[in-house]
């Protein structure tokens, strides 16, 4: 997958087939976009997506914008599909002010060389989100293209959003996020090194920091599984999901600093992990974070914890 960042001046000589849009979260509204893309791509079109970075309501909020999906996460999740293309458009101002027919002119058209659109009904581009899938439609002919228009995916009767995604993060309910999104939740990042606190109990765990931009759900613990990955592609564990608990928050009882930190514990492992990448993927929730007196009553808990995990997954 080729990737375009950090200009608007570039040029796809291929015809393409192109989608536009966030991406947030990569539920199952935006597999059903993907999936049309993959077939228009087996017709001969290069496939292409187009996102702008930072993403328009981040551009205009004046506070921080936790998202369901880093910038890391959207590439690997485009990687794996096959795209061959992954256009991130720097937003700023004079893109902001940009008439959406202008968009579909010069960047769909002109730059992405782009026959075949596929969007979805909630589709937005242009000054003030007003470009539209009917205008997509309105110009198809006269542009050269054609509009795939995808249908909403509904779950029990609801739209499947990345806002419906959002809020049942917020809320911690991991099982109906696993249904909206196809997987289970997960956050990534680079493993650290932690106060080693678990080590001295008997109980090693290993630490990530996630991004500040990455949406997590309440503190607590949580069943999970998880994948590492080596840097240099070659690492024992690659590609192995391993049974896993977790705590997402400031561990209070042994802690004095504010900082959100992702924590796990993985059974029956003993390897050296620190500076690879690791995937945590949220199951279901177990309990909240809690303040103990003291680390005995610490270690009681965690302890019951681990048990607990190794019963939800049949350990």
């Amino acid at each position: 997958m080729k990737i375009i960042e950090n200009t608007t001046e570039f040029y796809i000589e291929e015809e393409t087939a192109a989608a536009i849009g966030k991406f947030d979260g990569f539920h199952r509204g935006h597999q059903k976009l993907l999936g049309q893309l993959k077939q228009q791509q087996e017709k001969g079109l290069k496939s292409v997506v187009f996102t702008f970075v930072p993403s328009p309501a981040a551009f205009f909020s004046k506070g921080s914008i936790r998202e369901l999906s880093t910038l890391e996460e959207k590439r690997r999740v485009f990687e794996n599909a096959g795209v061959d293309y992954l256009i991130e458009y720097p937003f700023y101002q004079e893109i902001a002010d940009m008439e959406p027919e202008t968009y579909i002119r010069e960047v769909l058209v002109d730059r992405m060389h782009a026959k075949c659109v596929v969007a979805g009904e909630d589709v937005s581009y242009g000054r003030r989100g007003a470009g539209d899938y009917r205008l997509l439609q309105k110009m198809a002919s006269d542009c050269g293209y054609q509009v795939i228009l995808i249908d909403k995916v509904l779950y029990a009767g609801k739209e499947v959003s990345s806002t419906y995604v959002r809020e049942e993060v917020g809320k911690g309910n991991m099982e109906l996020v696993t249904e909206l999104l196809g997987v289970p939740y997960h956050v990534s990042g680079e493993i650290i090194h932690g106060k080693k606190f678990g080590r001295t109990i008997g109980m090693p765990t290993v630490n990530l920091q996630p991004s500040r931009d990455k949406l997590l759900p309440p503190k607590g613990v949580y069943y999970s599984y998880v994948y590492l990955h080596s840097k240099a592609g070659d690492g024992l564990y690659d590609g192995k999901k391993l049974a896993a608990i977790t705590n997402i928050g400031t561990k209070p009882t042994v802690d004095q600093h504010s900082v959100m930190g992702v924590e796990t514990y993985l059974y029956d492992f003993d390897g050296d992990v620190y500076g690879e990448d690791m995937e945590v993927y949220l199951l279901k929730h177990r309990r909240p974070e809690m303040r103990f007196a003291g680390t005995d009553t610490l270690k009681a808990q965690m302890a019951a914890d681990i048990a607990a995990g190794r019963k939800y997954h049949g350990l």
